[in-house]
């Protein structure tokens, strides 16, 4: 008897040393069990949130209905089938083969932004059209006026009168980050309102020669044709971005689209709503991008900056003192590496503010300010 009390008093020992050593040094272990035993709601989010939703249906449900279809007509006179052009007896409407005036249809995609119902699309949706009809996602159709409209960014301004209509939710583009999930919202090949999922691949993209300022959110969600000026959102439904254009060599969506920010997009509405243009910065200069045998001419051991090629007689940059064969290398502190680079920085300063640029001139660096003037339409 004694014997077996000594040995459950040494069991009972061990087991309590094994336990403190648990506890001690691997406390993880107990964490994890009482996790499986009874795993708390807060535990359960937390793994959501850091793996993903199963579903963005919610967020497709809160854009989807401030995503509308837009629809453009327009008369297109249809050439004489033998020559290929107007039948000079047209004149005359008595000639079996003259041209005919035919109906132009084309489809695109728009967003509603406002309660007012301006809707924001891209203007190579609306170019050229002669009536203008907007859908909106429960079917009901609308007319829409041209509010205001910025080629340089695609961009254009319609408004319905509908009695009630779903402004989108705005989010902010300056906060996504390359791997966010993306899913772009539009009407492509007029078969009704589609979604498809991506991630974002890049942002700030330039040089692409779409737009003459460019600042794209690059995605591999699916773009086809029609879903021009549709909605790019986040996973909560928010909008972050206004598609625009695809790379393809077929015509269909190869998984590299573009969608100009919504950041920029705002930008870009309200001043067509409050002013009727968008009022940019300009220099009046003509600038030149720098290669190897340009940049040794100017005593320079790269490539970077901008050459003024030309620059108009008491515009802003002569005024400032600018001259022919200077080398822009900053401006407003920030490092100029191409022309397109160099005129979006120009571009965005209101006319009437300074700007500072620092140049090269026969091989020294000077420093000159000048004042931002309206560009020219």
């Amino acid at each position: 008897m004694v014997k077996l009390s000594r040995f459950l008093l040494q069991a009972a020992l061990a087991g309590v040393a094994v336990a403190v050593v648990i506890a001690l040094f691997f406390p993880g272990l107990l964490e994890q069990d009482r996790n499986e035993a009874g795993a708390s709601p807060h535990a359960s989010a937390s793994r959501i949130e850091a793996e993903g939703p199963v579903s963005y249906a919610s967020g497709v449900a809160r854009a989807a209905p401030a995503v509308v279809n837009i629809m453009t007509s327009r008369v297109v006179e249809v050439p004489h089938p033998w020559t290929g052009e107007p039948d000079p007896l047209d004149f005359f409407h008595d000639n079996p083969h003259s041209p005919a005036d035919r109906n132009q249809a084309s489809l695109g995609s728009g967003v509603i932004m406002t309660a007012a119902g301006h809707v924001l699309t891209n203007h190579h949706v609306i170019e050229k059209a002669e009536a203008i009809a907007v859908v909106l996602a429960n079917g009901d159709p609308h007319p829409a006026e041209i509010i205001g409209i910025d080629p340089d960014t695609d961009l254009a301004v319609l408004r319905i009168a509908a009695p009630e209509v779903t402004a989108a939710s705005i989010g902010r583009s300056r906060d996504l980050k390359v791997g966010d999930v993306v899913l772009a919202i539009g009407n492509p090949f007029g078969v009704g309102q589609t979604v498809t999922q991506g991630i974002v691949s890049a942002t700030g993209r330039t040089e692409l020669g779409i737009n003459l300022f460019e600042d794209f959110i690059q995605t591999d969600a699916a773009i086809n044709p029609g879903n021009s000026g549709g909605a790019l959102i986040n996973a909560l439904g928010e909008l972050v971005g206004i598609n625009t254009a695809i790379f393809t060599r077929s015509g269909g969506s190869h998984g590299i689209g573009f969608a100009i920010p919504v950041d920029l997009a705002l930008d870009v509405m309200n001043e067509i709503i409050e002013q009727g243009r968008v009022a940019r910065g300009w220099l009046g200069i003509e600038v030149q991008a720098l290669d190897q045998a340009l940049a040794e001419s100017f005593g320079m051991d790269h490539t970077r900056g901008v050459l003024i090629a030309g620059i108009l007689r008491d515009g802003p940059a002569a005024q400032a003192g600018l001259q022919p064969g200077d080398v822009i290398v900053r401006l407003d502190g920030q490092r100029v590496d191409t022309t397109r680079g160099a005129l979006n920085i120009i571009a965005r300063k209101r006319p009437g503010e300074a700007i500072a640029i620092e140049a090269r001139r026969d091989g020294e660096r000077i420093g000159l300010e000048a004042t931002v003037d309206i560009r020219p339409i």
